[in-house]
């Protein structure tokens, strides 16, 4: 890009009648002045009009006053390390309508957001209220019949926005997504498909099947169970209740009875103790979360043999992971929480 300055000689060799014009320099009309983007070349255009005639009076005596002085006009070029990390020269048009931006032209943005604090986010929530303020007469299905969709969260939006943007706000685009989503699936129209894509996850959770565990040739139904930090791997087979823990009969292998009863209790909720045997290994921790590990380990055991008895387990407690573990002490406390006793002296 190349600049041109008009600069005038010394002050020695102007005439002593135009004193009060030593050390001045023609220069162009301040910013605030012109017009948009107007290219300076088109200065001339404009001198008819009345804002303008300062200046052009005062170019026209500075010729006048100063006929043969020498001007000189310096070239200032961008350097070559400058232009290839600063944007591209923008070639403004002339009357004619050539370059890239017309002479008149003014830089508008492509979306009356651009002036609010979060453009995309005002932009996407826009969107999505003319599509259900279009489509809010179609049929819905009842909602628990619904597709099941997992959306992205609110770090993965912020992540595709690139703005701060807050839970309640966020709160906000979710329920616009499961209004639009609870639309007939036969009849949804293929923009509010379009408007959802971006909202949901790469990978949908909802769609995950979980392994069918199967019998296998023994009769035997294996299933795994664990509590705290304890273990259990159950085998059920067909027979007439008898249960071996390591190798051990049950009321060797757990000395209070609340942990024996804990150990099959999937089977005495049912009503079964009679027509299984379990053989089970259980490790790690105390007697307490072994007998508890094997609760869930039968329960998944049984769900193989009898799928239909997975409302009354569920009933039951049994089919739930419990995610519960000790707490650990913290320096300074007699225990996880307990604190010392307090002494005024």
């Amino acid at each position: 890009m190349q600049l041109s300055v008009l600069q005038l000689s010394p002050p020695s060799l102007y005439p002593t009648t135009s004193s009060r014009l030593v050390g001045m320099r023609a220069a162009w009309p301040p910013k605030v002045l012109r017009f948009g983007f107007r290219p300076l070349s088109s200065w001339v255009s404009f001198s008819q009009q009345t804002l303008w005639r300062p200046y052009v009076a005062l170019l026209s005596v500075i010729r006048g006053s100063h006929r043969g002085t020498a001007i000189e006009t310096r070239q200032f070029v961008s350097s070559s390390k400058r232009s290839g990390i600063a944007a591209p020269e923008i070639r403004f048009g002339s009357k004619d309508g050539q370059g890239d931006i017309p002479g008149y032209a003014r830089i508008i943005p492509a979306s009356p957001s651009y002036f609010t604090g979060k453009p995309d986010f005002t932009d996407n929530l826009i969107t999505l209220q003319d599509l259900l303020r279009k489509y809010q007469t179609l049929p819905v299905v009842q909602p628990g019949q619904a597709p099941r969709v997992a959306w992205k969260t609110l770090a993965q939006y912020r992540l595709l926005v690139g703005e701060p943007v807050k839970a309640a706000k966020y709160h906000k685009i979710i329920l616009l997504l499961q209004r639009l989503n609870h639309i007939h699936p036969s009849l949804l129209p293929g923009d509010v498909e379009l408007a959802m894509a971006p909202y949901k996850r790469d990978v949908n959770p909802h769609e995950n099947v979980a392994n069918q565990r199967k019998i296998d040739h023994f009769g035997r139904a294996i299933g795994i169970g664990r509590r705290k930090s304890s273990t259990a791997r159950v085998w059920l087979v067909e027979g007439d209740g008898e249960v071996l823990v390591n190798g051990k009969p049950l009321t060797s292998a757990f000395s209070r009875i609340h942990d024996r009863e804990s150990a099959i209790w999937a089977l005495k909720a049912t009503g079964r103790i009679d027509k299984y045997n379990v053989w089970a290994l259980v490790a790690g921790g105390g007697m307490t979360g072994q007998a508890e590990a094997m609760t869930l380990a039968v329960a998944k055991a049984l769900l193989v043999h009898e799928p239909l008895l997975k409302p009354a387990l569920r009933r039951a407690g049994c089919i739930t992971r419990d995610p519960r573990r000790v707490e650990r002490k913290k320096p300074g406390k007699l225990k996880a929480r307990k604190m010392p006793a307090w002494v005024k002296r």
